[in-house]
């Protein structure tokens, strides 16, 4: 399994998206039971934060490759757990 890594805002309402989808998803398909994501909030590790290119959150990165950034969809946050497999 690969790592994987979200950034994100406490406040933000399109990252409290991704983390319903990304809830969702797993309770609707086991093979993703297992992949454990980092959650990086970004306002209180902004020192981590800076060492990644992006400028929107969410943004996930996947073995350090950025997979998806910006406005979340269930395609897009899918499209991270099928690439951590």
């Amino acid at each position: 399994m690969k790592k994987v890594t979200m950034f994100y805002l406490q406040n933000c309402p399109h990252c409290k998206k991704a983390s319903q989808i990304i809830e969702d998803l797993k309770s609707n398909n086991p093979k993703y039971d297992n992949i454990i994501i980092d959650k990086i909030e970004e306002s209180q590790n902004v020192q981590v934060c800076a060492e990644y290119d992006y400028y929107y959150v969410p943004t996930f990165y996947v073995d350090n490759v950025k997979i998806h950034e910006g406005v979340p969809n269930e395609e897009k946050i899918e499209s991270v757990l099928k690439a951590a497999l």
